[in-house]
């Protein structure tokens, strides 16, 4: 099912070869073989590139909290340290369940485990965009809006690493598609097939974060723009027990992924309180500024999502915009000219959910002006209808504009293939960092650097541990035991690291320090060992503290014992091979 049903005719009189190209593009096999062909090559791109990732820093407690929520179940629910747990009960735990209780029946070190159901969940909302923006625009639609969002870094490169944002980007962004597909379907009332996936994935946004209240608004309000477009009172009876058997199988799915939510279920609410005003002792980067988390501008959330979209996809929302602009006006001369409805109802109540969607989220933290940092990876689920209405307007702009000019239309697709070719070749020299990675608009990664949040997970103290350890062997040097500290948590570098290096918390203890360069770990002292970078930009350093501990060899000239270290300069010409000792 699509709301859109209208394509391109080849041209009349056209020669042969544009003819043959017109009945490729209108052919449904062909658009098929395309979606089809789309995803195996994420999904070989996936197993390709997830041992490349490495460990953020939630990851150890986040699998500990499901580790105790499996201690939970296995004891009869009487081990309740899950709910007590940091501050983690305050989550959803589907995607920690998932990985520790599968984790001893993978043949994979944990860490990579995670990393590769992480991005199994990421695949999941591709297909998820997908299917969303193919019932808005069509098969072709959806290709691309899978294949920009793969290519976004915020999402294609975090899918890996963001075990608990992307999880639940998949799970919202699943939940829009079933908003609109039960939208579309009114004043009847929605299939059952419908309303079971809305309660699933509904379930499954709150069983990841708490942040799955603003799915349940998105269809409160779609259902009362219906009353009002549909101009029926009475809708919301008709549809009630739909929603109530969704309601019921999204509370039993959060239920069983997020159990302390339900004991009591009034926890639910104190869940939502407790991120509303969610604050601790920690600094963001912004502007160039280290500023407080609680003392953030309300633009936080919004300036960020500027500076992290593609330019191609900047340009995609420009054109949504912009067409419109011209819709409504030309709709408003056809009403007044005619006096007939503006637009079926149907089409409209397709596109509100995702308007919402994009719409309602930047408008919360602009009100409400939350405390927030790295940047926009709370409100990560906000790029794949974003994507999908970059996407129509790309279309939509396009179609007018090969209507009025072959020559225009075929530009301006051209200008934007070429903008998604950059934007896809920044993010394939990035890897395995292409989250760190923004436009044009503060002057590309490098312009951004120093002034906004990069390897906030630290993500490459992999790269960094690992270029250690392969120096010192090539110098010969593994044999001996090294003392290593990092900027960070021990075990981002202890996994890569080996038996020979042994973890020390004081940076003056310790023969090499592996740090991030992201905020307070980016003055860190000692000789560069070596550098992990990515265009330009160094994203963490191996720092040798050995020579800042070892003394300074002086050479001396003979019989100078007793040389006074503050006495006059003499010849060195006769030095013979004493030495004197000083600190620096």
């Amino acid at each position: 099912m699509s709301l859109d049903s209208s394509d391109f005719p080849a041209p009349a009189g056209s020669a042969w070869p544009v003819s043959f190209v017109a009945r490729g593009w209108r052919s449904s096999a062909l658009t098929r073989v395309a979606s089809l062909a789309l995803f195996a090559a994420v999904a070989v791109w996936i197993v390709l590139a997830f041992r490349d990732y490495g460990i953020s820093n939630d990851e150890p407690v986040q699998h500990t909290y499901g580790q105790l929520l499996i201690a939970w179940y296995a004891s009869g629910f009487t081990d309740d340290r899950a709910f007590h747990y940091i501050n983690l009960y305050l989550y959803g735990g589907l995607f920690d369940l998932i990985a520790a209780g599968l984790e001893p029946y993978v043949p994979l070190p944990l860490y990579e485990w995670r990393h590769l159901l992480s991005a199994g969940f990421g695949f999941a909302g591709l297909i998820g965009a997908w299917r969303l923006a193919r019932l808005l625009g069509g098969e072709k639609a959806g290709i691309a809006a899978a294949l920009l969002l793969a290519f976004t870094g915020m999402y294609g490169g975090a899918m890996f690493t963001h075990t608990k944002d992307v999880p639940f980007a998949a799970a919202m962004v699943w939940s829009l598609y079933f908003i609109a597909a039960c939208a579309v379907q009114l004043p009847a009332p929605p299939r059952w097939r419908s309303v079971l996936g809305l309660g699933v994935s509904i379930g499954c946004a709150f069983g990841l974060r708490v942040g799955g209240v603003f799915a349940v608004l998105y269809l409160l309000l779609t259902l009362g723009a219906a009353m009002l477009l549909l101009r029926d009172i009475r809708l919301p009876l008709r549809v009630l027990s739909r929603l109530v058997a969704a309601g019921l199988v999204a509370l039993a799915v959060m239920a069983a992924s997020w159990p302390w939510s339900m004991l009591p279920p009034t926890n639910l609410f104190k869940a939502m309180g407790a991120f509303n005003n969610f604050a601790f002792d920690l600094t963001t980067l912004f502007n160039g500024k280290a500023v407080p988390i609680d003392q953030i501008p309300p633009t936080y959330m919004s300036e960020y999502l500027l500076i992290k979209l593609p330019e191609v996809t900047l340009l995609g929302l420009a054109a949504a915009l912009a067409m419109a602009l011209v819709a409504l006006v030309r709709l408003v001369r056809e009403h007044r000219a005619s006096r007939t409805a503006f637009v079926h109802p149907r089409r409209i109540l397709g596109y509100l959910p995702l308007l919402f969607a994009v719409a309602v989220p930047v408008v919360f933290t602009l009100l409400d002006d939350p405390p927030l940092y790295n940047g926009i990876r709370h409100f990560l689920f906000v790029l794949p209808p974003v994507t999908i209405l970059a996407v129509l307007g790309l279309q939509a702009a396009w179609r007018a504009l090969w209507r009025r000019s072959r020559v225009v239309g075929g530009g301006f697709a051209a200008a934007a293939l070429a903008l998604f070719l950059v934007n896809a070749g920044g993010f394939l020299r990035l890897h395995p960092y292409e989250y760190v990675g923004y436009n044009q608009l503060v002057g590309g990664t490098a312009g951004a650097w120093g002034r906004f949040e990069g390897d906030y997970w630290s993500t490459s103290l992999r790269e960094a541990a690992l270029a250690l350890r392969q120096g010192l062997e090539r110098d010969g040097r593994s044999g001996r035991h090294y003392k290593v500290s990092v900027c960070a948590e021990d075990v981002q570098a202890s996994t890569y690291l080996g038996p020979n290096f042994d973890m020390v918390e004081e940076w003056d203890d310790a023969d090499f320090l592996l740090t991030s360069r992201n905020i307070g770990c980016d003055a860190a002292p000692g000789l560069p060992y070596a550098t992990v970078s990515r265009m330009g930009v160094p994203l963490a350093s191996v720092m040798d503290m050995r020579m800042h501990r070892a003394p300074v060899e002086v050479p001396l000239p003979p019989g100078s014992d007793g040389l006074d270290l503050n006495a006059p300069a003499v010849s060195l010409k006769d030095a013979g091979p004493l030495v004197a000792k000083a600190k620096p």
